[in-house]
């Protein structure tokens, strides 16, 4: 397998963007990652697109094509590839650009995620993010994906003492990190009664512990590393790519506790990185709700199981903590369009490795993991890089 790196990336402002439309989006974010990696149209070989649900949010399928066309990638005639894996498409489009690159099959391609996610109403949005979970077993009786998150969030309480504090922490933070990103959906700071106070929504979860309804779209452009540096002054090195499943709905699970994809992904990632979780400087991870950052960062290894609460409470995860989680603010304040958000965090990482961050730059980041999960733990996807 070849060495793989990142020679361009992009990503639109994330929110409600009223004023565009999924095609404007895509092609915004993939004119910014061409002409990061300065590239043409003639140099790419294929193109992998994470999208959840277009056919419910906007009713447009066939998204592959709709991409390669608005790009005007479809005059070159190149392979343009939907990936759908729920909340998790942008990382599953990620490792299929990865591996399209590491076979030798192609060696310029593009992994891009998309989603516009507020043409529709709230109700609407929710129905169509439930098939992300088992319909017939959890939705049909009710389950939202707030309650089925409440439910590892009351089991995690109850046996590691995890408090409604602790998880208000998460969202502090990164809503503080949030702040210091000029794509980010929120540019607000919130406090730990701010949290607990807002309304509740599946207890013990509140508005304010769970991700929004946002549209955006990023693109990162891949290339073998020993072609890397034609095109890029400080080329991003993917050193590890796992992927893993598990069941779908919550009640075959082993443990509601863990997520058990995420930790076989990242144990892929890890031991085809060479490198152990301690070695990690920065990190993005799923945190669709606050209990969900909590559960990655002890599911991938950065602190034991049950003291992810813990260490965000003791500020182990903000930024100038030994290991800053989710710099970009996070699925919770920079924003949640499902497709993008796998792409979005690869994005954010290769600024920080490239010290391109601003006022959120991790100081000597070498090292970066991103974490996307679909669902609630059916899929993960975990990517370590490099500089």
């Amino acid at each position: 397998m070849r060495s793989i790196s990142i020679i361009g990336v992009g990503c639109t402002k994330f929110g409600e963007r009223w004023d565009v439309s999924l095609r404007d989006m895509i092609a915004e974010a993939g004119v910014m990652a061409i002409g990061d990696a300065e590239i043409t149209g003639e140099q790419i070989d294929a193109l992998f697109v994470g999208n959840m649900s277009g056919g419910r949010f906007i009713e447009q399928e066939h998204i592959g094509a709709l991409i390669a066309d608005c790009a005007g990638l479809s005059r070159l005639h190149v392979p343009s590839t939907r990936v759908e894996a729920a909340c998790a498409s942008g990382g599953l489009a990620l490792r299929q650009a990865v591996l399209a690159v590491a076979s030798g099959y192609n060696d310029i391609v593009i992994a891009a995620g998309v989603e516009k996610m507020t043409d529709v109403s709230s109700g609407t949005a929710a129905d169509a993010l439930a098939a992300a979970a088992d319909r017939e077993w959890e939705c049909f009786f009710g389950a939202t994906f707030p309650a089925l998150y409440a439910m590892m969030a009351k089991l995690h309480m109850r046996r590691y003492g995890t408090t409604h504090d602790q998880m208000a922490q998460v969202a502090v933070k990164n809503h503080h990190h949030a702040c210091f990103n000029p794509i980010a959906q929120y540019h607000m700071e919130v406090s730990i009664e701010d949290v607990n106070r807002s309304p509740l929504v599946a207890d013990p979860l509140h508005v304010l512990d769970c991700s929004p309804i946002s549209d955006g779209a990023a693109a990162v452009v891949l290339a073998p590393t020993e072609m890397a540096k034609r095109f890029a002054d400080t080329p991003i090195k993917i050193i590890g790519s796992g992927q893993a499943s598990d069941t779908l709905a919550l009640h075959d699970r082993r443990d509601l506790t863990t997520l058990d994809a995420t930790v076989h992904a990242g144990r892929a990632a890890f031991a085809q990185a060479g490198i152990e979780p301690r070695q990690v400087d920065v990190a993005e991870v799923h945190d669709c709700f606050t209990i969900a950052e909590i559960l990655a960062i002890e599911d991938l290894g950065f602190v034991e199981k049950g003291q992810g609460g813990k260490a965000t409470e003791e500020g182990l995860t903000a930024l100038g903590g030994s290991l800053p989680v989710n710099t970009s603010g996070g699925l919770k304040a920079c924003g949640h369009p499902v497709g993008a958000t796998g792409i979005k965090q690869a994005y954010e990482i290769a600024l920080q490795l490239r010290g391109e961050a601003g006022r959120r730059q991790v100081d000597e980041a070498e090292v970066g993991l991103a974490h996307n999960v679909g669902g609630s733990g059916g899929t993960a996807l975990v990517h370590i890089f490099t500089r």
